[in-house]
């Protein structure tokens, strides 16, 4: 069972990271350690050559993470992103993103993730993001 909610997801989203809450993001399914969203496709989110922007995708992979690592620890905000690395696997074309983050460590201090990309219209992923979030200690939540 999740330690957080869909709803408490969506707020926190909107109202404590409001640039990634203007993205548009909607969460799908949360359990314990695994979210999956989908970023809605605008014209806005494309790139030159017709794709869907790197940027964009990376900002998806790191709130599906972010809410990956409350949906074991619960709302604790000040869990913080230490490092992502992404890696484009196929252009996408235009269309929603959908997002599957998968929770592989959860320390103390520490977690660490996953997060695959696809493009609506495909099946094969079309970006992989590895990220670690730092969890402050209880003292301070």
């Amino acid at each position: 069972m999740a330690a957080i909610t869909l709803e408490d997801l969506d707020r926190i989203t909107r109202e404590e990271v409001p640039f990634v809450g203007q993205m548009g993001v909607v969460y799908e399914s949360v359990s314990d350690g695994f979210v999956t969203a989908r970023l809605p496709f605008r014209d806005d989110l494309l790139r030159p050559g017709g794709t869907v922007t790197g940027p964009a995708m990376m900002g998806l992979g790191d709130i599906v993470m972010y809410a990956a690592v409350l949906s074991r620890i619960g709302p604790v905000k000040l869990a913080v992103t230490t490092s992502l690395t992404a890696n484009f696997l196929r252009r996408p074309k235009p269309g929603d993103i959908i997002a599957e983050g998968k929770l592989l460590k959860c320390g103390q201090r520490l977690a660490y993730g996953e997060v695959t990309l696809f493009s609506e219209s495909e099946d094969d992923p079309v970006c992989h993001i590895t990220s670690t979030y730092s969890i402050p200690p209880r003292d301070q939540r």
